[in-house]
């Protein structure tokens, strides 16, 4: 890159590092004016647009910059990156070709990295399987850091190559004993037997110790899924509690102030907002699987995804991204707005293109595709305002299975407050008031699909649920475990199956264990004594 101006260039970006940006958007501005193709000024200029919230000129700075640098692979990575950020999935892959040809003509001692780093975004593309390609090179390109094994481990888990998965994870663990999370997802791939499991290996590296706390919750999560394999329930929960245990405590989590939030949405959307006239998005194509995680979501959209009009379009974060921010150019214009306040003001139907532009992506620009993110219950009447053509299925579960299923999976970076059984109780109390409140302020607009009804009569739910998207009968649909696609969710081994109903009442072996749990749905009124 050019040295010119280098004292001002390292100003911005310590402005930058001040949390300055009008600042360091000043420098930037008066250096392009003396050097415009410069790639370093136009790099700052980029971020300095990025700290501003004014994305889409900091993609094209970026962009800018690439162009003045094309032979520079770690600029066109970090534009990757930020389109992929940015839910501009299609220009994302435009910008990763161009990458691999520049990659492709590097020398094979350098380029190691960043195969490793292409695949990365190929995974944050929701495509395993053209990661497990870039991760292959880079081991053969001499990378062998842990980070890769288990990278290259995960996408082919979720790919469904569950043994090469397990030879990759041993293969990690004997460089980085300790990685917790390694061990976790080990003990996720298959379901262990008398004969083949780790428990013993579990028990030994728990007795040698571990220095993170972090890596310990993930051994006894891993311990507590080989135990319930094998029948050995009482052990089984006793490493659960242990490691629901220190995982609560290596996190900062505010339950109530999570609550409240849900609260505020509730109270902002009430039946007089949500009976107010809105100019929504019109467009058709778009099915919302909502839920509490672990409750059967990705098994409807495995089944809705057999069907030969449907396509997946994953677990996105797409619209609530889009919706915030929508709001947070409300709220910058209007300080002092809330941000449930400010959303109130959005311009509907410029949020549903928005999220239709990107989700489309997403789904290989599928005229009908599903967007399973449970989460997105919360948003369900902002769904409707900004997609009124839009259909949302609600998956619900007994609730001591449903807490109990997500009682018993390591998360990592989501679901708090799924790791202490009163936190998780009160959560799925606030969550139901959710739905009730929705189905209460927009009548008939949210199909509910009842978990054990699904596993039990499962040609009449799944009639259901194709008639509630308009759909005609397919019977592919009735065979989710032939599905030939990734499945990027937790329940990849799962789904993989044929539909079944162990898992029904499952949480009844634990009775004495998920006291408290019971103690407070009761104490929430979720349940009656």
């Amino acid at each position: 890159m050019l040295d010119i101006g280098k004292g001002r260039i390292q100003e911005g970006f310590a402005l930058l590092r001040q949390a300055r940006p009008m600042e360091a958007w000043a420098i930037a501005d008066a250096l392009m004016a003396e050097q415009g193709n410069n790639p370093e000024v136009l790099f700052l200029a980029s971020q300095a647009k990025l700290a501003l919230d004014e994305i889409d000129a900091g993609i094209a700075l970026m962009s800018a910059a690439c162009n003045a640098a094309p032979n520079e692979p770690h600029l066109m990575l970090q534009l990757a990156r930020l389109q992929t950020s940015q839910r501009r999935r299609t220009d994302a892959r435009a910008s990763l070709n161009r990458l691999t040809v520049l990659v492709d003509n590097l020398e094979a001692t350098n380029v190691a990295d960043l195969l490793h780093a292409i695949g990365s975004e190929y995974a944050r593309l929701d495509d395993p399987s053209t990661a497990v390609t870039f991760y292959q090179r880079a081991l053969a390109a001499g990378c062998n850091a842990p980070a890769l094994r288990y990278d290259f481990a995960t996408a082919l888990f979720f790919s469904g190559e569950f043994e090469p998965a397990e030879q990759q994870l041993d293969t990690m663990l004997e460089i980085q004993p300790g990685a917790g999370h390694a061990l976790y997802l080990r003990a996720t791939l298959r379901e262990q037997t008398l004969a083949r499991n780790h428990v013993d290996d579990l028990q030994s590296r728990l007795a040698n110790g571990f220095t993170n706390p972090t890596a310990q919750a993930g051994c006894y999560y891993a311990l507590a899924k080989e135990r319930e394999d094998l029948g050995q329930n009482s052990e089984s929960f006793a490493a659960l509690s242990e490691g629901a245990r220190l995982k609560r405590q290596t996190l900062q989590y505010d339950l109530a102030a999570e609550l409240a939030a849900i609260a505020a949405i509730r109270a902002s959307y009430s039946d007089a907002v949500m009976r107010l006239p809105t100019d929504g998005h019109n467009e058709v194509g778009a099915i919302f699987i909502i839920g509490m995680p672990r409750s059967g979501t990705t098994l409807v959209e495995r089944m809705l995804t057999r069907h030969s009009d449907v396509r997946a379009a994953g677990e996105l974060l797409d619209f609530g991204h889009a919706l915030s921010a929508a709001t947070r150019k409300i709220v910058a214009a209007q300080p002092g707005l809330g941000m449930v306040e400010a959303s109130l003001r959005v311009d509907f139907a410029s949020l549903g293109r928005d999220y239709m532009r990107s989700a489309r992506e997403a789904a290989a620009g599928s005229a009908i595709f599903v967007d399973k993110m449970p989460i997105n219950y919360m948003y369900c009447g902002l769904i409707k305002k900004a997609l009124p053509n839009a259909k949302i299925i609600h998956l619900v579960r007994e609730p001591m299975d449903s807490c109990y299923a997500v009682y018993k999976t390591l998360f990592g970076q989501a679901y708090h407050f799924s790791y202490d059984q009163v936190e998780l109780a009160t959560y799925f109390a606030a969550y139901q008031r959710q739905m009730q409140h929705w189905h209460s302020v927009m009548p008939g607009q949210i199909l509910d699909v009842r978990y054990e009804d699904l596993v039990v009569d499962t040609e009449a739910q799944v009639g259901r649920i194709l008639s509630w998207c308009g759909l005609a009968w397919d019977p592919s649909v009735l065979s989710p475990a032939a599905h030939e696609r990734p499945s990027t969710t937790a329940s990849a081994a799962q789904v993989r199956e044929p539909v079944h109903i162990r898992s029904v009442g499952k949480w009844r072996n634990y009775e004495t264990g998920l006291a408290p749990l019971k103690a407070q749905l009761i104490a929430e009124g979720v349940l009656i004594e």
